[in-house]
């Protein structure tokens, strides 16, 4: 915590909070969020006041300095390569979980990271986060979506994407000409949305003919609370 608050004020980072009495309280969380910059994890927790447990990509866990950071640091684990992926994230997430720890997740994945995009705008979600909450056997369960809105923000380049091959040749967003852009937040809103509880009857759901309409519906909740609460906090 304290670290992603010293990071907070080294870059000058003004946040603003809004509707944390969204929050549920003494129970086991799945933060979800959409995802532009290398402050998004940090800001949340601070948002938060809460260490939050961030899935991250595999290259984070491979490249010197920055595994210490993220892992050590900020307390996020990388997952594995790319066909281990899904895996990792279920059975490190369920034991996280289980102790009421707060576990994060990106559903845009890494494409928006790799990619100059607007801060109105929000990605397609992977649902691999509504898997996980359906078959974590976790009671009073909540995914709680958050929007990070970038009120002033400066863009910048920090290495070609080619040199994260090195660390991740399995990922084909590396593969490609171009810089990894950089975006720091100057002045930032988070926006709390409507916690999503999974309940042991969309366990039961999960195991019949409706599973794979449960996991849209899911995913579509939480992308359509993210989304509306970006158009009020970007202005």
């Amino acid at each position: 915590m304290e670290i992603s608050r010293a990071l907070m004020a080294a870059l000058s980072t003004r946040m603003f909070r809004y509707y944390e009495n969204r929050i549920p309280q003494d129970t086991s969380i799945i933060v979800t969020s959409n995802h532009r910059s290398f402050m998004d994890a940090p800001l949340l927790m601070t948002a938060l006041s809460h260490p939050i447990r961030f899935a991250c990509h595999h290259y984070m866990g491979q490249v010197p300095v920055m595994r210490e950071f993220v892992t050590h640091a900020l307390g996020c684990f990388p997952l594995e390569a790319s066909h281990q992926r899904y895996s990792s994230l279920l059975k490190k997430s369920e034991i996280l979980l289980q102790s009421k720890q707060m576990v994060g997740v990106f559903p845009e994945g890494t494409k928006p990271m790799v990619e100059v995009t607007q801060a109105n705008q929000v990605g397609e979600f992977q649902r691999g986060f509504a898997h996980l909450a359906l078959r974590c056997q976790v009671d009073n369960l909540a995914i709680l979506p958050i929007a990070i809105a970038s009120i002033e923000e400066v863009n910048t380049s920090a290495i070609p994407l080619k040199f994260l091959t090195l660390f991740d040749p399995s990922e084909p967003l590396f593969n490609q000409p171009g810089w990894h852009p950089l975006v720091v937040y100057r002045r930032v809103a988070i926006l709390i949305g409507h916690p999503y509880w999974i309940k042991s009857q969309h366990r039961e759901m999960y195991q019949g003919k409706k599973a794979k309409a449960l996991v849209s519906e899911i995913s579509s909740y939480c992308h359509s609370e993210i989304t509306g609460l970006l158009k009020e906090g970007v202005y």
